[in-house]
């Protein structure tokens, strides 16, 4: 049996119609850029998260970027970022002027040690930018207690927890800003780049919107030095549909999850914990193993595709060789240990057997 890492092709298969509509919607409109799609999907966005405002915006990456631009983080400030994200979180930091600097996580969870963040605040620190990584929330009250003790703004990056909760919250709710990607590897994705900006502070709000808009409010009249990202209204009315579709993709993803948590019991194996009071959403279905690069190749004789996030930490990439960021050991340890195992929509009770068949007889 074939089992891929992941698949789009049931999830489409079913809302094809209604995709293909809207696009031909859109097109005959003859309306691309800031229209109504656009507005619309701004609008249910926040409701179903939980904010009073949404900013449509490019990517993920933009989303951070544009929400450090509005807060004036800049060029001799510090910004504290998990050790072991993907490097866009970091990337996003660089873009501003400030230094990212790295704190190792939980390894239970994967996300941020409270005592971590802790040590690393200097008098230069602006901001912590809490990573919901794999598809649960960090812990909120602890790191919202540290900020505001220190005066510090809170960024949640939820590129990979659309949907999580933390004690009854959605992500991207706790912090000052919210940043969302909808790649299309999502749990929400769109058919292309496309991210957003959610927060309660209306000036975040219109500042994070008129940057991403060349900086400006009013055409021809610019109040920043901005930057184009903007989301487009196909990609808009396409996430609309998607939307619809949250709740239940949301709870197929955890049905799979918990038959992995059940069933796979070899030793060798370390499986993923959800952290207390947290709703996990399985972006990702990360475990850890000692042998992990014998395992990925074992799997892959037995035609199982798998992913590493990440198999080289951001201290240890070459973009940032010069920049001296801590090499820190947890980040190191999972990067060496991690694997990511299919999870997707539309796997079948079949395939998700044969994978934890194949773990547990190695």
């Amino acid at each position: 049996m074939k089992v891929p890492f992941a698949t789009m092709q049931v999830m489409h298969k079913e809302i094809r119609k209604e995709m293909l509509d809207k696009f031909t919607e859109i097109y005959d409109k003859g309306w691309y850029i800031g229209g109504e799609e656009c507005a619309k999907f701004e609008e249910e966005y926040a409701k179903y998260i939980g904010t009073k405002y949404c900013v449509g915006v490019g990517n993920g990456l933009d989303a951070l970027r544009l929400a450090m631009l509005a807060l004036d983080i800049g060029e001799g400030d510090e910004v504290i970022v998990p050790s072991n994200t993907y490097i866009a979180t970091a990337l996003a930091v660089t873009y501003t002027g400030a230094r990212p600097v790295l704190v190792d996580p939980d390894l239970d969870t994967f996300n941020l040690s409270e005592k971590g963040v802790e040590e690393a605040i200097t008098k230069k620190t602006k901001a912590i930018i809490i990573v919901n990584l794999y598809g649960q929330s960090g812990d909120m009250d602890e790191i919202i207690k540290i900020a505001k003790k220190h005066k510090l703004y809170v960024i949640e990056d939820c590129a990979q927890s659309h949907n999580s909760l933390y004690k009854g919250k959605k992500t991207g709710t706790f912090g000052d800003i919210g940043c969302f990607s909808f790649y299309p590897g999502k749990n929400l994705g769109a058919l292309g780049d496309a991210g957003a900006v959610v927060t309660n502070n209306k000036k975040i709000a219109e500042k994070v919107r008129a940057i991403a808009n060349y900086g400006s409010l009013v055409k021809y009249k610019h109040d920043y030095k901005g930057v184009n990202s903007r989301l487009d209204e196909i990609q808009a009315g396409l996430l609309r549909i998607k939307l619809k579709q949250l709740d239940k993709y949301t709870k197929e993803r955890q049905r799979l999850a918990n038959i992995y948590l059940t069933k796979i019991t070899n030793p060798k194996i370390v499986l993923p914990k959800v952290g207390k009071d947290r709703t996990h959403v399985w972006h990702v279905f990360a475990i850890r193993c000692k042998t992990r690069d014998d395992l990925q190749e074992y799997l892959k004789k037995h035609d199982i595709g798998t992913i590493i996030h990440y198999p080289i930490s951001i201290a240890k990439q070459k973009a940032y060789k010069d920049d001296k960021l801590n090499d820190l050991p947890i980040a190191r340890k999972i990067a060496k240990e991690e694997l990511s195992l299919p999870l997707y929509i539309g796997m079948t009770d079949e395939e998700i057997n044969y994978v934890i068949d194949v773990i547990n007889k190695y």
